[in-house]
């Protein structure tokens, strides 16, 4: 039976790799180093689940998304090879995914009635009731665009990557969203244009 490491050694092991970049730790974890893994999951989950979050609106399918995706994260391990992509562009292309995979199967299942929210007497209640309507709205309206173009709507719009950093997550040229992203908004606009008066932009 393997020895199990003492804690200063499993610490001194996590140090050692603390200044290492993401796909240098995802090289050490297909390597057997679990501290690897565990600054990864602290580095990268944050950012996957609070992606989803924008995306989704849904807290229980945005934990669901970043477990996903930290997943196929350590799926893919065995073949990374540092230097060919970067661990954050392939996640956000990922949970991406995701999030439109699991923005289309709303679409296609019977909508259930929101349950009622309780009262809050806590001062801004309703503007945060309202807020989350908004974000909801968003979510819904994305899913009813072709999928390019939600995925370079929300890559550009509600994680505010530049185009560049889109092309290279997307795999596209500039141009090409350039042109995602501006026929992307147009359609949103569309859509949410007549939901105007039900999410409170009438007097804005």
């Amino acid at each position: 039976m393997q020895a199990v490491p003492p804690p200063e050694a499993r610490e001194d092991a996590r140090l050692a790799l603390t200044g290492l970049s993401d796909g240098d730790l995802l090289v050490a974890y297909a390597a057997g180093q679990e501290a690897a893994a565990q600054l990864l999951t602290e580095r990268l989950v944050p950012r996957v689940y609070a992606q989803a979050m924008r995306m989704l609106a849904d807290r229980a399918e945005a934990e669901d998304v970043a477990q996903d995706a930290m997943l196929k994260l350590w799926q893919v391990a065995p073949d990374w090879r540092e230097g060919e992509a970067q661990v954050t562009t392939w996640l956000y292309r990922v949970t991406a995914n995701l999030c439109i995979d699991r923005l289309r199967r709303r679409r296609r299942t019977a909508p259930l009635e929101a349950a009622a929210e309780p009262p809050d007497p806590a001062p801004g209640a309703a503007e945060r009731l309202q807020g989350a309507a908004r974000n909801r709205a968003l979510s819904e309206a994305l899913a009813s665009l072709p999928e390019r173009q939600a995925r370079a709507v929300a890559l550009r719009h509600l994680e505010g990557l530049g185009n560049p950093e889109i092309a290279g997550i997307m795999d596209i040229g500039v141009e090409a969203v350039e042109s995602l992203t501006a026929r992307g908004k147009r359609a949103l606009a569309r859509l949410l244009s007549k939901r105007r008066a039900e999410l409170g932009y009438e007097d804005e």
